[in-house]
């Protein structure tokens, strides 16, 4: 399952409005990335995933104490944090969309994103007209501890307009966006140990000349990716997608990061010998049966070599065997189970002695009694008495068919 991360640019949209955009197919690795119109965006696939990501110019982060239960009250949920965060923001709180971070409670002090409402919701919509309707939208960077632990640089933009973004900043590890000329000091103490300042390539040059450091390349196509790795989604409230689809989506991702992330290599591994065992396990399995079976084959056969050497080509043991049989008895003069008289005798003994048959017939080594009726409780007491001779009786048509039991 592919995905396409789209970066949301600052202004509203307009019929020139360009989108930079990363097709992934493992969630790590582009598969292209360009900046196009939302028209013009290439398509992830049928059962592929959309994620719109904020810049971090775009959001700001705020800190609020959710009320106990408020969790429990999605739909009054957003009237709370406009009333947490009505003397913080600077803006209309009606104007502005808020997000929860994930996994939110009641009762605790959690992480506030926060946007222009009618900027996200503009963009959300020309991207749906385009037919790519965003599944998540994802902040380009968020609060929380980072992949080092400690606090963690990029440099972003242009040289006319360079901004340093700080993650994992301060005791609460918060994000920050600052002008890079204005952000040298925060960074001075920096150590051999601290974690390398990132840039983009435009910024690179500008970033190690004013901050006295080298810094690693990281594009915007790379930050993208690592953005839409994350676990926000800021599509809430007015804007969240239905839960039925949004199940889908992350049974999707789950399965494609499964399927191609390389943080899964060894557990795709593991499977795959896991699968490899029960193949070959089985074909073991199924080779000792084969070998068993023909054991017990060249057993039956060398019983009927050992005991007729006068067959010298087996064809089909058993019925050799039974037919070799049947000419001894013959030549012996003894009958054999399916023979008249034997069937006769059978049936005079196990017969209740008030049943007496109209007409017997016999044909192919069965003994049809016809008049003789029987109730089901009398068939099987006399198929009791009758299998101790290797007989058995049924009901059929208006009489009682008697003959020998098939040999196992």
């Amino acid at each position: 399952m592919s995905t396409l991360v789209i970066t949301l640019p600052q202004g509203l949209p307009t019929a020139g409005t360009d989108y930079g955009y990363t097709l992934t197919a493992d969630g790590h690795q582009a598969l292209q990335h360009a900046s196009t119109s939302a028209t013009l965006l290439p398509d992830p696939g049928r059962a592929g995933e959309v994620v719109a990501v904020v810049p971090a110019r775009a959001l700001s982060w705020q800190r609020a104490t959710l009320p106990p239960g408020a969790a429990s009250q999605p739909a009054r949920l957003r009237a709370v944090l406009e009333g947490l965060l009505e003397e913080q923001l600077l803006d209309d709180p009606a104007e502005l969309h808020f997000a929860l971070a994930p996994g939110f409670q009641g009762g605790s002090t959690v992480w506030v994103a926060v946007c222009d409402r009618a900027w996200l919701r503009a963009h959300l919509q020309a991207l749906e007209a385009a037919g790519r309707a965003a599944d998540r939208v994802v902040p380009e960077f968020a609060p929380g501890p980072t992949a080092s632990g400690q606090e963690e640089c990029e440099v972003l933009g242009s040289p006319e307009d360079a901004q340093l973004v700080l993650t994992g900043h301060g005791p609460q590890q918060a994000v920050a966006v600052l002008p890079l000329a204005a952000a040298r000091g925060l960074i001075a103490g920096a150590t051999e140990d601290s974690p390398p300042v990132r840039a983009e390539p435009a910024v690179a040059a500008l970033a190690e000349r004013l901050l006295g450091r080298r810094v690693q390349l990281r594009t915007a196509s790379e930050r993208a990716l690592a953005a839409a790795r994350g676990p926000w989604d800021l599509a809430q409230f007015d804007l969240a997608s239905s839960g039925h689809r949004r199940l889908l989506r992350r049974l999707g991702s789950a399965a494609n990061a499964l399927a191609r992330a390389p943080q899964w290599r060894a557990a795709r591994w593991a499977l795959g010998l896991a699968v490899a065992l029960q193949i070959v396990g089985l074909n073991l399995w199924a080779w000792q049966d084969r070998q068993a079976l023909a054991a017990k084959q060249a057993g039956v056969r060398s019983a009927l070599t050992q005991t007729f050497p006068q067959v010298r080509v087996v064809v089909d043991a058993p019925v050799q065997m039974e037919r070799e049989l049947a000419q001894l008895r013959q030549a012996a003069g003894s009958m054999a189970p399916g023979d008249l008289e034997p069937l006769m005798a059978a049936a005079g003994a196990a017969l209740p002695a008030s049943q007496v048959p109209a007409q017997i017939e016999y044909q192919d080594d069965a003994l049809l009694l016809r008049g003789v009726a029987l109730g089901p409780e009398e068939l099987a007491a006399m198929n009791q008495r009758l299998a101790a001779h290797g007989y058995v009786a049924r009901a059929q048509d208006d009489g009682l068919l008697l003959q020998a039991q098939e040999r196992p």
